[in-house]
């Protein structure tokens, strides 16, 4: 069905109750009445919310009833609009006040960061509320000047958090800032992450990838930083300490060294030259006898795919189980010396471990 655009609209009482009233300077309720046949009562009441109809004085020597006379539709809607725009006018008043307060504390809070800076206080913030975490990162973007690096293990993000992302980051960089982020090469194959990719590469940020050694972390203007908390789900670590944030910054610069641009089309060439270094990122991972869950967290897969690759290195290499295989493997992982059918991506097949 289509949508019901006459929802608001006036009823068709009403409406023939308008074109009687335009007709006229002024008319009573009763003779309405008696002009259309039927009572027309509740369609004045109907034009009178609508400012649609005014009363006039009565007549001399009139019935005494109250007596109305048409308004044009352009006046209607400026009676209409105006007590939204006294309301509208008053909202704007109420949050330049709010804004005004606002703004006059921040001499206080840049001289307090200052001095704290300085002093090295608060050098390292536990915050363990993921929303207090997403209001100091959106603090930290905000006030960026020069550089923002990021970089997020885990494969594909969540569409939830890249809608979220996707504004600040496109403001970002409108304001000439430099962004560069770092994904696991498993974040090719999400369609959501490509396309944000898409959005703001289009837009000057940089993004590559790696496969494995990422840890989760942003640093700003090489300032302040923020890391992720082991085994604290939603928690971060503020980094002020100049030194520790100095690590980071070298720690992200390594990385990306070694990874390659995220492209945002895959050739089959590209998908076999990445799933054959998954594979060897998993034969020395499980040479060192790690579970599957470790490994697929360390690598940005499902824990399943994991599975199916380990499965196919297993019988490539003849093991019986994981032990054996671990054993057998110990002595040729990182020498690309396993052969397996491999993938065009990391849940299919193609190319060599």
């Amino acid at each position: 069905m289509p949508a019901d655009d006459d929802a608001d609209a006036l009823s068709p009482a009403a409406r023939r109750l308008y074109a009687y009233a335009v007709e006229r300077h002024a008319f009573g309720a009763a003779e309405a009445t008696d002009a259309l046949g039927v009572r027309a009562a509740a369609a004045l009441t109907e034009l009178a919310a609508a400012q649609l109809v005014q009363p006039v004085p009565a007549e001399p020597g009139g019935d005494g009833g109250p007596r109305w006379s048409a308004v044009s539709p352009r006046a209607a809607v400026a009676r209409a609009l105006a007590p939204l725009a006294l309301r509208m006018r008053a909202t704007h008043d109420e949050m330049d006040l709010v804004r005004r307060r606002l703004d006059a504390l921040v001499p206080e809070y840049e001289a307090g960061a200052a001095r704290r800076d300085l002093e090295g206080l608060a050098a390292l913030e536990l915050v363990t509320d993921l929303g207090a975490v997403r209001a100091v990162i959106a603090e930290l973007v905000a006030s960026c000047e020069r550089e923002v690096l990021t970089s997020q293990p885990g494969g594909g993000r969540p569409p939830a958090t890249l809608e979220e992302a996707i504004g600040r980051d496109e403001s970002v960089l409108a304001r000439g800032v430099r962004m560069r982020t770092l994904y696991q090469h498993t974040a090719r194959y999400s369609r959501p992450t490509a396309a944000y990719v898409e959005r703001v590469t289009a837009r000057g940020a940089q993004v590559r990838t790696l496969g494995d050694g990422l840890m989760r972390m942003i640093v700003v203007d090489g300032r302040t930083a923020l890391m992720a908390v082991p085994d604290v789900s939603g928690a971060a670590l503020v980094v002020r300490e100049p030194a520790v944030v100095h690590f980071m910054t070298e720690a992200f610069e390594r990385s990306w060294v070694e990874a390659e641009p995220f492209a945002s089309t895959v050739s089959p060439d590209q998908a076999r030259s990445l799933s054959d270094e998954l594979r060897q990122k998993i034969v020395r991972l499980l040479s060192e006898g790690l579970e599957d869950k470790v490994i697929a967290r360390r690598l940005g897969m499902s824990e399943r795919t994991c599975q199916r690759h380990i499965a196919e290195i297993m019988r490539a290499v003849g093991a019986k189980s994981r032990f054996h295989a671990g054993y057998l493997l110990a002595g040729v992982a990182g020498r690309g010396l396993v052969t397996v059918p491999g993938s065009d991506g990391p849940g299919g097949t193609a190319g060599s471990v």
